[in-house]
């Protein structure tokens, strides 16, 4: 297997097939924004000299009403990281999502141009918000619009809001506050070139699906203001309180220093969350690790195969080359006793192999009766290969511990070879049609039969005349003997089983005992029942952190089936109707054997394999211990890919401090672009914290000064700059998924 793409992780590429879609906009700026108005109406009438003549009308006052001090709840879609959550969120962006699309645009904040909104997502760590809030759980200081603007909700700049523009029952709101220090506002501030960026209008069914190469008018019902934080909460994990402030009346302290007293900010809402400490291991890391040996240099195709790891030595002699050949096919060597006593070494492997299997006689020819039979013999250097022998000596022993599947296997026997000699006897019983047959036909004694027959033919007329004749026959001392016949044989019975239908008349013999045995065999065939040590017989061909592929040996599982049924075999017509019982389930193709931490830890992970373009389900996803899991399909597999748990639309980097970069033109908009790794592993300057701001407090320089990443982002897509929905485009961390190829 090859690792594709090339190096890190990538979010999930695959063509979206859910007819929804999810689009961003830049912004929704009103023709009118929310506030105070006046109509003047005034008339111009001329006088009969010439004059004109002014009417003023009676001033008409209205009121544009939006939200200002707080929100209703009602109106909040959505936030993440949900109230309370307790995960690793250190590379993911808090957003909230409101159901109002043109509510953070609804004011407009000083000066600034009306892509800027009046309000923002600030993100806070315990201890930040001084005495108010130290453990960040989100408290705040309430009381009246009018208390705030003067003062009285406790330390801090209030806004500088005009009264006057403001309605009584505006003046008369509860409002939440809280106090921002001035070095930490300073800090945490998005300039307003930035706040831009940071919001955005989304549209779209599902959010996790896109619709590209269409362009339909935005579906009104269905658009929702986003606002995103500009911080990322530390590596090191802690509390959290996510606060959605209005910047109304502190747009001058948005780009000059805040004021040594703090600025007292309205909270229109806020939730906390806990995100824990970042272990240095993620998702894609893990995938990463498995794909690659550095971090970029793909694993080589063998090395993800599943046979123990070999150096070969420069001119390998014969017995040496036959050793390695061995290994390369996922053998192992293990002492053997043989049974003259002497000891020894053999290869052994299991049903899965490094390579395709060679293929062996068919099973109507080659029926394994003892594992003895199943030894092959090297010759020229007098070792064996045993894998077939313990395939069998598994199979057997896995049958004699089970006693429900042995008392069904003897018992349907039984009542099979009963049934053979029964159609050997009534060849007319073999010409009928399998529901015509009932199984007392094919198993109750012949006297049973005979009795059948005498009470149906001639409507019971033989069986009155039978009964009447009887006593005086027996008083003359007249007995009925037995017409002479032909005596059936094994032989004849072994005949009979081998003709055309009657396979599916035997089957019915027994029917429950026959569907246990198939179904026991079936699970056998998905390798169920046989321990870890049966199918990776060595620990170093799966070694911590890795992912390995294999093919399924058909011939190994024929194998183990055979010693199943070689239980209780007294004769050759038990034999032959063992093969009644070898047509049942598929029997796996390929194998992939994952062990990981992935396992424990991302339960949920979506696995997916891929024969061409279709997706394959597997037969059979086992787990071992608590970080091996062993899937098996049906069919080759092209493609394999381990994906993150599906998750809702959230904004940040990947586990490997990288974004990927996604198309913003042409039809296929939000379609993740060919080698769109950013920032490019291939220069010096690949590692995401450039584009944080100095201080060490994780917030994103967005458009400030010095290394900004809307002009990076820009230069990677060749434009002079783009939009703030091409930005949050750019943002969406997906799900990580890693893809693994067969050359």
């Amino acid at each position: 297997m090859t690792t594709t793409p090339d190096s890190g992780t990538r979010p999930r590429t695959s063509a979206p097939t859910a007819q929804h879609r999810t689009r961003f906009f830049d912004h929704r700026i009103p023709s009118l924004y929310a506030g105070r108005y006046i109509i003047d109406n005034q008339q111009v009438l001329k006088d009969v000299d010439g004059d004109d003549r002014i009417i003023n009308a009676t001033p008409q006052p209205f009121d544009v009403v939006q939200p200002r001090f707080s929100i209703n709840p009602i109106g909040i879609n959505a936030c993440f990281p949900v109230p309370d959550a307790v995960g690793t969120y250190h590379q993911t962006l808090p957003h909230i999502n409101l159901d109002s699309p043109a509510l953070p645009w609804s004011r407009q904040l000083g000066n600034h141009p009306g892509e800027v909104p009046w309000m923002a997502l600030l993100l806070f760590r315990e201890g930040e918000l001084c005495e108010e809030d130290p453990h960040a759980v989100g408290n705040v200081k309430t009381g009246t619009v009018d208390q705030l603007l003067d003062g009285e909700l406790g330390e801090g700049k209030v806004p500088d809001i005009d009264r006057d523009c403001m309605r009584q029952d505006e003046r008369e709101e509860q409002c939440a506050t809280i106090l921002v220090p001035a070095a930490l506002f300073d800090a945490v501030k998005p300039q307003p070139v930035e706040m831009g960026y940071l919001a955005h209008v989304r549209e779209g069914g599902r959010p996790d699906a896109t619709r590209a190469g269409e362009d339909p008018p935005p579906d009104e019902a269905e658009l929702n203001a986003v606002l995103v934080a500009n911080r990322f909460p530390a590596a090191e994990g802690g509390r959290y309180v996510a606060h959605l402030v209005s910047l109304e009346g502190f747009d001058d302290y948005l780009t000059d220093p805040a004021p040594p007293e703090g600025v007292r900010l309205v909270s229109l809402t806020c939730w906390s969350f806990t995100t824990e400490a970042d272990s240095g291991i993620g998702f894609g890391d893990l995938c990463q690790h498995l794909a690659t040996t550095d971090g970029t240099t793909t694993r080589p195709a063998p090395e993800l195969l599943l046979r123990v790891p070999t150096q070969a030595p420069a001119n390998p002699s014969g017995p040496q080359a036959e050793a390695l050949g061995q290994m390369q096919r996922g053998a192992v060597a293990l002492p053997q006793r043989l049974e003259t006593g002497e000891r020894t070494f053999a290869f052994y492997r299991g049903p899965l192999t490094a390579q395709p299997a060679q293929d062996l006689p068919a099973p109507g020819s080659t029926r394994l009766e003892s594992a003895g039979e199943a030894l092959i013999y090297l010759q020229q250097y007098g070792v064996f290969d045993t894998a077939y022998a313990a395939a069998f000596t598994a199979g057997r022993t896995l049958a004699l511990a089970d006693a429900e599947f042995r008392t069904a296997l003897l018992e349907f026997r039984s009542a099979a070879r009963t049934a053979a000699r029964r159609l050997a006897s009534h060849p007319e019983l073999a010409s009928q049609s399998v529901t015509a047959v009932t199984g007392r036909q094919l198993t109750a004694p012949l006297a049973f039969e005979a009795f059948d027959r005498m009470l149906l033919d001639g409507d019971g007329t033989r069986f009155t005349r039978a009964v009447d004749q009887a006593g005086p026959q027996l008083r003359a001392g007249r007995r009925r003997t037995n017409a002479t016949g032909t005596r059936r044989t094994i032989a004849d019975a072994r005949a009979v089983v081998s003709q055309p239908g009657v396979a599916a008349l035997l089957t019915q013999a027994a029917p429950s005992q026959f569907e246990k045995i198939t179904g026991w065999l079936d699970a056998l065939r998905r390798l169920e029942m046989l321990g870890l040590s049966h199918l990776v017989p060595d620990e170093r061909m799966r070694p911590s952190e890795s992912i390995r592929f294999a093919y399924v040996d058909p011939g190994w599982v024929r194998a183990a089936v055979d010693g199943a049924l070689s239980v209780g075999v007294g004769h050759a017509l038990d034999a032959d109707l063992n093969a009644l019982a070898t047509g049942g389930g598929p029997v796996p193709a390929c194998a992939v054997l994952l062990n990981s931490t992935l396992v424990p830890n991302w339960p949920k992970a979506v696995i997916t394999a891929y024969a061409g373009q279709n997706a394959v389900e597997p037969l059979r996803s086992a787990l071992y211990g608590t970080e091996i899991q062993l899937l098996l399909y049906p069919q080759l597999i092209d493609r394999f890919e381990l994906a993150e748990p599906p998750r809702g639309l959230c904004f940040g980097i990947g586990d490997v401090g990288t974004i990927q970069l996604r198309e913003i033109s042409g039809d296929r908009i939000g379609y993740p672009k060919e080698d769109g790794e950013f920032p490019p592993p291939s220069r010096g300057d690949s590692r995401f914290d450039r584009f944080l701001r100095p201080g060490g407090h994780d917030v994103l320089n967005v458009y400030g000064s010095g290394d900004a990443l809307v002009p990076a982002l820009s230069d990677a897509h060749d434009v002079e700059q783009i939009s703030s929905a091409q930005f949050a485009l750019q943002m969406i961390n997906a799900p990580q998924a890693q893809s693994f190829s067969r050359p």
